[in-house]
């Protein structure tokens, strides 16, 4: 599974940056590094949606507030 994090000027000012560190920690807590590819990319082209994340060429809009939730539901349910 292939997790791509924007990281472009408008996805950080919305929290990317948090957003990463703590799927980082998720991975970790999960034992999911050997499953889970996390990266980083510049615009995605939905900077009024951001922070924009996908799983496997899949669209989600996170947010630093909701990236638990996320991650329960559309990384953990799925591996």
């Amino acid at each position: 599974m292939k997790i791509t994090v924007c990281i472009g000027s408008s996805c950080h000012i919305k929290g990317s940056r948090q957003v990463v560190e703590q799927l980082q920690y998720l991975i970790s807590q999960n034992n999911l590094g050997d499953k889970v590819e996390l990266g980083g990319t510049f615009c995605m082209g939905k900077c009024q949606q951001g922070v924009c994340v996908t799983v496997d060429d899949e669209f989600y809009s996170v947010t630093p507030e909701n990236v638990d939730e996320f991650f329960a539901k559309n990384v953990v349910g799925k591996v």
